[in-house]
């Protein structure tokens, strides 16, 4: 299922607008003399790593500006539909038909969208990024609060839904690779929507869930699941991106420019106002601004940045053999479906925005607009405790992946207070650092040893 929208946008001079008009479907599918285009963009609105593509872009009416813009200088009044889907197949699928121009999706979903397309005579190409983790952080396994699995190990045998064909099902994939676990044998594989796998897991019907951002991250603020393994753990890129239609790249050029230098505009506006950015996106989405914050913040576990950054091409063709292998795909030229030249013609005379850093411990107070970030976890809980907290975040000590505080696993080692996204990740630091001290500690415990 989708919502769609169409917005109109500035007219054109009275006497164009007196002539004949012909309305087109989609950008590609007007003649060159329409007075009317439609740009069809297909969107995820809760998948919040794709927001500058989508939901808070199409919020903020960039696009619709730039659009605007142009169409005073051609005469040609122009409108977006913005179609928003759960997940990435069904923008491919629309694509391939002629009814999508311009899609977002994740990284195994684009290469399914490059394979699709060329199948089907309706070439696609990646020209942008929206956010990225370099290590794979976007992408979590977990269980159902109380659960007695404890590692991926104990998912031998276990019922785990995913979405195939996903970036989540490659990070499961690969990390029950690395476990020892035949990922088509070893466990009980249900390919599910996100929401049905959610409900799944709540019901006790699966024994874990694989998903991409902001799943993982909402199920565990709202206490309905912990995590088990986290994606940064495979130290894989992972991110999202935006694919267009070859035919409408060629025939639309102007108009596929405008939407990267509004996607551009509406990253300086997320990098600038990361809060306001992630109230935004809670509004428009019903997702806790607390969990877009996670993902999309300061110290988030996204990092944006429209560039398509040469590690993050490399982890596409990394991405490949692991759907070859599950039958998704056969071989795919990632290099051909690659094409920087929109962006660079977009961002001409644009500075680049800085490379990713590591996490901050970060804190977010009831009633402020901007967090407060600290040098260590025990900063953080000496300044959360007895304040007025709407969300403190802390990265893994050992990953860097950003979670919840108060959901995180804390481990005292000494007058050091170290956060790990996983049980697992906490006692194998305590095994590796028995000389020390280390031990599990809770989070109530954690924060008297900070104060």
């Amino acid at each position: 299922m989708r919502k769609t929208r169409t917005r109109a946008l500035a007219p054109a001079a009275l006497a164009l607008l007196l002539a004949p008009v012909a309305t087109a479907c989609s950008g590609s599918a007007g003649a060159a003399d329409s007075r009317t285009v439609t740009v069809t963009v297909g969107y995820q609105s809760k998948t919040i790593n794709t927001v500058t593509a989508g939901t808070l872009l199409r919020s903020l009416g960039y696009f619709e500006e730039e659009l605007a813009a142009r169409g005073k200088k051609d005469g040609v009044t122009y409108k977006v539909d913005w179609q928003d889907y759960a997940t990435g197949a069904p923008i491919t699928a629309q694509m391939t038909a002629g009814k999508i121009d311009i899609g977002s999706m994740g990284d195994f979903p684009l290469l399914i969208n490059a394979v699709r397309g060329k199948e089907l005579k309706q070439p696609t190409h990646l020209v942008s990024v929206t956010g990225y983790n370099l290590r794979g952080g976007l992408n979590t396994v977990v269980t159902a609060p109380g659960s007695k699995l404890e590692s991926l190990a104990d998912l031998r045998g276990k019922k785990v839904s995913t979405s195939v064909g996903s970036a989540a099902d490659g990070t499961l994939v690969r990390a029950l690779r690395r476990a020892g676990i035949d990922p088509k044998g070893g466990i009980e594989k249900l390919n599910q929507q996100p929401s049905v796998g959610a409900s799944a897991l709540q019901a006790g019907s699966v024994d874990a869930l694989s998903q991409f951002v902001a799943w993982p991250g909402q199920l565990a603020y709202e206490g309905r699941a912990e995590a088990l393994y986290d994606g940064a753990e495979l130290n894989l890129p992972t991110f999202h991106g935006v694919t267009v239609r070859e035919k409408f790249a060629k025939e639309r050029a102007g108009v596929l420019d405008d939407f990267l230098r509004a996607q551009r505009r509406a990253t300086d506006h997320l990098r600038a106002e990361p809060v306001a950015a992630a109230e935004s996106v809670a509004k428009q989405t019903g997702l806790p601004a607390e969990v877009v914050y996670l993902y999309n913040g300061a110290n988030g576990i996204a990092t944006f940045d429209p560039a398509l950054r040469p590690e993050l091409v490399d982890a596409l063709k990394q991405d490949v053999p692991v759907l070859k292998d599950a039958e998704l795909v056969g071989d795919v030229d990632v290099d051909a479906f690659v094409d920087p030249e929109p962006l660079a013609r977009a961002s001409q005379g644009a500075q680049q925005y800085p490379a990713a850093v590591a996490a901050r411990p970060e804190l977010w107070l009831k009633g402020q607009a901007r967090t407060q970030s600290f040098d260590s976890p025990r900063e953080l809980l000496r300044a959360a405790r007895g304040a007025d907290v709407r969300a403190a975040y802390v990265p893994d000590a050992v990953t860097g992946t950003l979670w919840f505080a108060d959901k995180a696993v804390w481990v005292a080692e000494g007058p050091e207070l170290r956060a790990f996204v996983t049980p697992a990740g906490a006692k194998a630091y305590v095994a590796a650092h028995q000389g020390s001290g280390a031990r599990i500690v809770s989070f109530a415990e954690a924060g008297a040893l900070a104060s």
